[in-house]
């Protein structure tokens, strides 16, 4: 067949791009069409998204696409990051900018809402762990901050769900982004209303909540005329850049829990994809989460600090004059002294630190540990740190499925730090796949592909991400050593929790 045109949307922490997605039936070839950069912008004491920037950048990017593969354009869909939101007056006004989930206005709200609901009744309704950057205690914070505002709301949009009503009108929220705000009911299937009314939240804002590979319309006219392209079909994804990824993931393997994925990048995910939520007493004491996936499946997960350690880091040096690009940091670190300091990667100092040096050389203090002199140790005691954790949820995925895991695959912008993959086919001592880097993308491509027939199941999706990606192996190695260093990292967790 000729090649076919999917125009994938995505939208990180870091950056944004629109991606064409050129599909042969056999194999995806994916061509980034333009770049632009994101993260949260100071506001009189707030961080908030720049989404009138974003939204100006992504019709540049169309209008690339448009120029160049207009006749073959089937459709468009968004994925973005989990958890913020946008909410609209009835006659379509934006009711401010939205919030960055790293603001601090949602500090203290746990504890907060504990006390208005237990902790075991929001996990049964819900089956999210317990994060305050979660959509449902920024939307607690909202009620107490902004009533005015929240009384005027008349659609609660999920970032991604913002970015298809601006692009075809649609006012609903797509289903594996519904799941990460703490709102959605994870057996009934729908908003978790009990709960909500319960914590005085409006339950009229909240949409029909719709599957990935729904059809959500036709470009907006006037878009279409600006942007010199048809009236394409927007099409949700899975619109949660995680759940797009997963998808993609390239295994072979059937079954249950016979493997595991961390999404790698900003945050690592690292999950089981499952065919139900796991809502028992031992998950809510893991504080882990259940995600919608494809095909109603779920991902029962954990997330990690992930990557923001380095980035961090690395912003830090720059500010300070030594800039340094990701390839020599790792090779600093590569050379750095093995397993001098570790981390608990999760610690809530670590969420949005004025300055993340500090940070880690604050925490290994606290807990009796050397502080990291050079920037080699400090992003090597990060990497180490960071699987040493993977580690952990490893064993409680495994408990809480009752199977082993046979390979992790590992997807996402952090495929291409070589270090961390291998450290963590290391401290897990599984074999660890990694690839393809461009998951996401893949996931929401191959989605639409799907629901404009070209595709059937999710394991053809997944057998043509094989097709269509590179992978790499990495198998355990210095067994003794990571295991001496996994009992100290427990002892220094626990240490630093009592």
């Amino acid at each position: 067949m000729a090649d076919k045109c999917f125009l994938a949307i995505d939208l990180g922490a870091e950056s944004g791009r629109v991606i064409a997605g050129l599909f042969d039936g056999d194999q995806v070839r994916l061509e980034e069409l333009h770049r632009f950069p994101n993260g949260p912008v100071s506001v009189a004491e707030t961080l908030r998204w720049d989404v009138l920037r974003l939204w100006s950048e992504i019709q540049v990017g169309m209008g690339k696409a448009a120029a160049k593969y207009g006749p073959s354009l089937v459709s468009v869909g968004v994925d973005t990051w989990g958890v913020d939101y946008m909410l609209l007056s009835k006659t379509g006004e934006m009711l401010g900018q939205p919030y960055c989930y790293r603001d601090p206005r949602t500090n203290g709200q746990l504890e907060a809402t504990f006390r208005r609901v237990p902790r075991a009744e929001i996990f049964a309704q819900t089956g999210l762990q317990f994060m305050e950057i979660n959509s449902l205690f920024q939307l607690l914070s909202f009620q107490q901050h902004h009533r005015e505002l929240l009384a005027q709301a008349d659609k609660f949009l999920m970032m991604p769900d913002l970015f298809h009503w601006l692009l075809c009108g649609s006012q609903v929220v797509e289903f594996t982004n519904a799941t990460t705000s703490q709102c959605f009911h994870p057996t009934h299937r729908d908003w978790s209303y009990d709960l909500l009314r319960k914590l005085e939240l409006p339950t009229a804002m909240f949409p029909q909540v719709v599957d990935p590979g729904t059809k959500l319309g036709r470009l907006r006219e006037s878009l279409a005329q600006r942007t010199n392209l048809p009236r394409l079909d927007v099409v949700t994804p899975a619109t949660h850049d995680t759940g797009a990824a997963i998808a993609a993931i390239p295994t072979e393997l059937t079954g249950t829990a016979k493997w595991a994925y961390i999404s790698s990048g900003t945050w690592s995910l690292m999950g089981l994809e499952l065919p139900h939520a796991v809502l028992t007493p031992r998950a809510l004491e893991l504080n882990v989460t259940n995600e919608g996936g494809i095909d109603g499946t779920y991902r029962l997960l954990k997330n990690i600090m992930g990557l923001w350690l380095v980035q961090e880091c690395r912003r830090s040096f720059e500010k300070s004059g030594q800039g340094v690009d990701y390839a020599t940091l790792k090779q600093l670190a590569e050379h750095a002294a093995p397993f001098r300091s570790l981390v608990d990667p999760d610690d809530h100092s670590f969420l949005a630190p004025a300055d993340m040096p500090t940070a880690l050389r604050n925490w290994c203090a606290k807990t009796g540990q050397a502080t990291p002199d050079s920037p080699g140790g400090l992003i090597r005691m990060c990497l180490e740190s960071l699987a040493l954790k993977y580690r952990m949820v490893l064993g409680w995925l495994e408990e809480l499925s009752g199977e082993r895991v046979e390979v992790i695959h590992i997807v996402g912008g952090g495929t291409q730090n070589e270090l961390l993959n291998q450290f963590t086919a290391n401290a897990t001592g599984r074999k660890v796949v990694t690839g393809p880097v461009e998951a996401t993308a893949l996931g929401n491509v191959l989605l639409q592909a799907r629901t404009a027939g070209d595709v059937g199941s999710l394991a053809q999706i997944r057998t043509i991400v094989r097709n269509s990606s590179q992978m790499q192996e990495y198998h355990p190695q210095e067994s003794a050593a990571w295991e001496a260093a996994y009992q100290r990292f427990q002892e220094l967790r626990d240490r630093s929790r009592a």
